[in-house]
Formats: C-alpha cells, structure tokens, sequence
C-alpha cells in the first residue's frame, strides 16, 4: 500500500500542475481567439491523453474502452455511469465532437471554467434545481445542431460500485425534447479510482458503449431500458473484474455487494 500511496502522490502532484498550467493557456486563448475551437480541441485532447498516460504508467491503471461502434453517425446523447474522473478521459475521444454537461460550479472557475466552455461544454445550475433545465435544454440543442455528441451522467455526481443507482430526470427530458437516440455507457472505474479516495488502486478500468436506445419511446420506458442496460452491464463488468482479483482492500459494503451480486448473476458469466 505504501508503494501505490506514493504512486498516487506522484500522479496526482503531476496531473494538478499539468492542469493548472493547460487552464491558464488554455483560458486566455480562448479570450483572444474565441472562435478557434479547433485549437481549443487539440489542446483538450492532450489533456485527455496525457492524463491516460499518467494514469498508466504512474498509477498503474490501465484503459479499456469497446463498444465504440454502437456511437451512431449524426448527434446523438451518450448517458454514461460516473464512478471516477477516469470516465471522462476514457470515453470522450471516442465520440468525435463531443459536448460535456459539467455543474456550474467548475464553469466558474476563472482559467478552467473558459476553457470548458471553448471546447462546448454546457452548464448545469444544480442550485436552480428544474428551474436550470431549460437553459441547458437549449444550450444542448445548440450543440446537437452543430453536429456534436452530447455527454451527460444521467446520475449527476460520482457514486462507488455496486451503490444503489440515483437516475435524475435531466436525461429523460432530455431525451424527449431532442429526439436523438441515446447510447448507454457501463464502466468499472471506481474499482480503481474511488471517489474521494487518495489512492489510486493498479488494474484495467473498463468503459462499454452499449447498443443505442431509439428516439419514439415513453420518458417511463426510456428511463426504464436506460437503467436497466446500464446497471445490468456495469455489474456484470464488476464482477468480471473482481473475480480477476482486485489490488484494493475491499470494505465491508463492496464484499457483501460482491456476494450478493456473485449469488444473483454468477452463474450467467
């Protein structure tokens, strides 16, 4: 444990001066040269595969992202299970242009929040509560419009493996209003890169692409197959990792949701 404590310290002193320096560059040129997206972008994706990099070879945690060719041509809404920051780096160079919604919160971050909004990221005010649908409504059809892949966790936050699930309705509505399919993404990340956790745990972090959910459908059958497809991989992924073996110590909660989760679909694997 001492060991990947220290591999943690490095990565994370690394990734945050990385970071901090890419958001000054990056802010200001995108006050100078606000329409230049192209130069915005490139610089985006060394951040993304920089950070890949760093994770693989400081931390230990390797990438593994399929499905890839279930993205459908056009615009269209990726929904993916949030576990760690990992997800962010592993799925968006795969979706072509992509748009993030992120919180507020990190938009107004002097440096960082600019050069989200550069590279098409939209804003959520989770303060607002339903009151702030209707500008990010707008602000991803915009997006959609021009061609890009929306990105949103339909769960909102970060939540560790095997937790109870907490859909909000923000991609529900979502889904109605733009009427563009939606493709599921299942990940194991949090496996590696809990949430709040200062120690990264060495090992082979997952994302999958699922089959793309058709536009048409009631908002209760939409949520219901989203869920379902969601949840249903991302356990069987969890499972299949943690029958390789973990590096991590297991808490009390994770074993028994392992258990249980081994007496429920183990044999199916």
């Amino acid at each position: 444990m001492i060991v990947q404590a220290i591999r943690s310290i490095v990565f994370y002193l690394v990734f945050f001066l990385q970071t901090t320096v890419l958001a000054i560059v990056m802010g200001t040129m995108s006050k100078i040269m606000p329409r230049a997206y192209g130069v915005g972008w490139g610089i985006a994706q060394y951040w993304i595969h920089s950070n890949l990099f760093l994770l693989r070879w400081v931390a230990g945690i390797r990438t593994e992202v399929t499905g890839a060719e279930n993205i459908p041509q056009g615009g269209c809404i990726i929904g993916a299970k949030h576990q760690s920051d990992w997800d962010i780096y592993a799925v968006l160079p795969y979706i072509g242009d992509p748009a993030f919604i992120a919180k507020k919160e990190l938009l107004d971050i002097p440096f960082f929040g600019w050069s989200a909004r550069w590279v098409n990221t939209i804003s959520v005010d989770r303060k607002k509560g339903k009151d702030a649908l209707p500008e990010m409504m707008q602000e991803a059809r915009g997006a959609l419009d021009r061609g890009c892949r929306v990105v949103i966790f339909p769960e909102g936050t970060r939540r560790a493996p095997l937790d109870e699930p907490s859909y909000r309705s923000g991609i529900v509505k979502m889904y109605q209003a733009m009427n563009v399919p939606v493709v599921p993404v299942a990940l194991t990340s949090g496996l590696y890169w809990g949430r709040n956790s200062p120690i990264l745990w060495p090992g082979t972090a997952r994302a999958k692409f699922l089959p793309p959910i058709t536009p048409g459908l009631s908002a209760a059958e939409f949520q219901r197959q989203l869920i379902e497809a969601i949840e249903t991989e991302t356990d069987r992924m969890v499972l299949q990792d943690a029958r390789k073996g973990l590096a991590r110590p297991l808490s009390p909660r994770l074993r028994a949701a392992l258990a249980d989760l081994e007496a429920r679909i183990g044999d199916t694997l």
